[in-house]
């Protein structure tokens, strides 16, 4: 790093050459989203992976654009959890593209670009601004866009980019980095002096607070922008605090008003993201502090080597101070390093300022209790260590960096097209996480879920039973076995993993739900009904409302199992399903009229629905209509046409009605389907007998 001037004496502002765009910042521009394009073109049919499901797919609030629910995501813990903004971004993608992928995809890689072009006109106007010209001789494009390219190529940013749900790191990021741009702009339309900014630098002061507000509604990082303009402003523009204060107080002002908007955003969800983040969810302050001593020399080191990559790792925890002492001995020096230089190295110690305090919400002691580590964090960080390190290399060999660099991000861009070719499928991203992190449950869990999805049973229950030993009372694996399990057709073990998962976490709704399915599979259907009530208490659903019903009809108790029917039908009228299962109750019970209603009410939101129209035709021939009864017999066989008996009821209704010779096509049908059926060969007797 170059000696640099001190910051005593402020410098003339940024004017003349940096307001005309030139043509080279032009190109720069157009290579560098060219080159991103190119990077993540292979994502955009990346499946919804991980938190997508929470982000996205079971994502409500979204469904509905100009609904004021967008602005209320699920306070469920998800990505979205507190954070409107993006909310509203994953809505208006709903919007255009519903749950294809593409869109979401296109969404994030232009939000990339986006926060890329910002970055490079931030470092393009810090280095020929009036602490750095001098070092630079005005010749700032280069570094600028090599950092911006690094910063935009790196693979370290793929997960924050790919990875749907992390939209918040990115956007976030952008409006981070918008903040910062806008205020630099304000600085270059107006002179350093204590008069009021003239009315461009006015429009760029007020944008930068927008863009801040913008990012406190995107993610809690975010909270840390209005210092960094602060040091900014103090390292590059006004020369110190005082001076920055005196100058812009209603800006900073204004700044710092966009905490309150982020402090609401933490209330208003409950302070810990939905049990997500925060003290008091078992994980303490001090171990999840030293974790974080493992995680940024990590971080660090992916910086500058960036492999291997892990999507997931995990939630472990650092119980002792032993175990990563030397870690947090670096990372302590570093940090005092970056203290000391704020003082006495100003610009170093801006970048190294940029580096802990934007890591600080998530890095520090306010436990992240779903993922202690994670590479998405290093999307802003990121670029510090890289403006560091170019830099540097042009201070020591000049516009020769350009050669050693160029080269450097070209690989770098390789990289990261083979890393989102990991991204291509659930099974190939966790298949690799496993791979590079055989300790954690979680990508032993997840993995088995997608080979189970994929048709591979028996990899999916090694896996299963890989996260079960390595984290006791993993709750979701237990579930999530279970429920694989159940599907397999092996009830039995099905029924210890879900009675596993609900002693381990009573609350389960969805543990109860299928507990009670495999209880009712078990033929123990009074015990099923008792975790079916479980989970209606908890979350009242109409599926559950449904098996409940069936649980009851199978001991016998049709008033119970009525009762559940139409509960299930007051949350969602569109289940033909509780329709079919009201007229079977009501045809057992005598009640043919009210079973009649509620067929054709099944065949209303069914019209498909083969046994409705078995049974509404034969309730329909009982009281002799039977033309009407002769049309849903149709329907069976258009539906089933080797179904013997719907061509021997249609037989039955056409002898009845007098239509002797269908009669007969109908009974030979059916017999050539079943050979051996006495009743209709007795028919087709009949029937060829009445035509002598």
């Amino acid at each position: 790093m170059p000696d640099l001037a001190p910051l005593s004496s402020v410098a003339p502002p940024l004017v003349g050459p940096l307001d005309s765009a030139p043509r080279a910042i032009r190109l720069a521009a157009v290579a560098l989203v060219a080159a991103i394009a190119l990077a993540y073109g292979n994502t955009l049919r990346a499946p919804f992976l991980f938190d997508d499901a929470g982000a996205v797919l079971n994502n409500l609030t979204i469904r509905r654009l100009g609904s004021l629910a967008v602005l209320s995501p699920p306070a469920d813990g998800s990505t979205t959890t507190g954070r409107p903004v993006v909310n509203a971004s994953y809505a208006l993608n709903y919007a255009i593209s519903g749950e294809n992928v593409w869109g979401y995809h296109l969404a994030n890689v232009a939000i990339h670009a986006l926060a890329a072009l910002a970055l490079l006109g931030i470092v393009r106007r810090t280095l020929a601004g009036p602490v750095l010209r001098g070092h630079f001789g005005g010749a700032s494009e280069s570094p600028a866009f090599l950092t911006a390219l690094l910063w935009a190529l790196h693979p370290l940013q793929t997960e924050s980019v790919t990875c749907i749900a992390q939209r918040t790191e990115s956007l976030c990021g952008l409006f981070y980095l918008l903040t910062i741009s806008c205020f630099i702009r304000a600085t270059v339309c107006h002179p350093l002096d204590d008069k009021p900014p003239d009315r461009a630098g006015a429009v760029w002061l007020t944008l930068s607070v927008a863009s801040s507000l913008a990012g406190m509604g995107t993610k809690e990082v975010m909270a840390t922008a209005p210092l960094m303009v602060l040091l900014y402003d103090r390292t590059f523009v006004a020369g110190n605090f005082t001076a920055a204060w005196r100058r812009r107080r209603t800006y900073y002002f204004a700044l710092a008003g966009t905490w309150l908007l982020l402090a609401w955003l933490i209330v208003r969800s409950g302070g810990g993201r939905g049990a997500s983040a925060g003290f008091g969810l078992g994980v303490s302050w001090w171990t999840y502090l030293l974790k974080q001593c493992e995680a940024i020399l990590l971080y660090l080191k992916l910086s500058i080597w960036p492999h291997p990559l892990v999507f997931d790792y995990g939630t472990a925890v650092v119980n002792s101070l032993a175990v990563v002492g030397w870690q947090a001995v670096v990372v302590c020096a570093l940090l005092a390093a970056a203290v000391w230089s704020l003082a006495r190295k100003p610009v170093a110690g801006f970048l190294g300022a940029w580096f802990f305090l934007i890591l600080a919400p998530s890095s520090s002691v306010v436990p992240l209790v779903t993922q202690t580590m994670a590479e998405h964090r290093m999307y802003l960080p990121l670029a510090g260590v890289l403006v560091l390190v170019v830099v540097a290399l042009f201070g020591w060999i000049g516009p020769r960096a350009t050669w050693l660099l160029a080269p450097v991000a070209i690989v770098l861009g390789c990289a990261t097209v083979f890393r989102n070719r990991d991204y291509r499928d659930a099974v190939t991203i966790w298949s690799d996480t496993v791979a590079r992190n055989p300790t954690g449950a979680r990508a032993h869990n997840n993995l088995a879920l997608a080979l189970q999805q994929q048709g591979k049973p028996e990899q999916a229950n090694v896996h299963f039973a890989r996260a079960v030993k390595l984290q006791a009372g993993y709750v979701s694996a237990h579930y999530n076995w279970g429920s694989a399990l159940l599907e397999q057709g092996r009830v039995a073990e099905a029924i210890a993993q879900l009675q596993m998962a609900v002693r381990l976490a009573p609350n389960h709704a969805d543990a109860h739900v299928n507990l009670g399915n495999a209880l009712v599979r078990a033929q123990q259907a009074a015990e099923a009904v008792r975790h079916y009530r479980e989970a209606l208490q908890l979350k009242p659903a109409a599926d559950v409302y449904y098996n409940a019903g069936i649980a009851f009809i199978e001991l016998g108790r049709s008033d119970d199992a009525a009762e559940h029917f139409r509960a299930a039908l007051q949350l969602n009228p569109n289940l033909p399903g509780a329709h079919y299962q009201l007229a079977g109750v009501a045809e057992r019970a005598g009640r043919l009229a009210e079973a009649e209603r509620e067929y054709e009410a099944t065949l209303r939101g069914d019209p498909d629905h083969v046994a409705a129209h078995r049974k509404l035709g034969l309730l329909l021939a009982r009281s002799e209509r039977l033309v009407a009864a002769a049309t849903h017999f149709r329907a069976v066989i258009r539906l089933q046409p080797a179904d013997a008996d719907a061509h021997a009821n249609l037989g039955n209704a056409f002898l009845l009605g007098g239509q002797v010779r269908e009669a007969v096509a109908c009974y030979e049908e059916s017999l050539r389907l079943r050979p051996g059926d006495a009743r209709t060969r007795e028919n087709l007797q009949l029937a060829r007998e009445s035509l002598r």
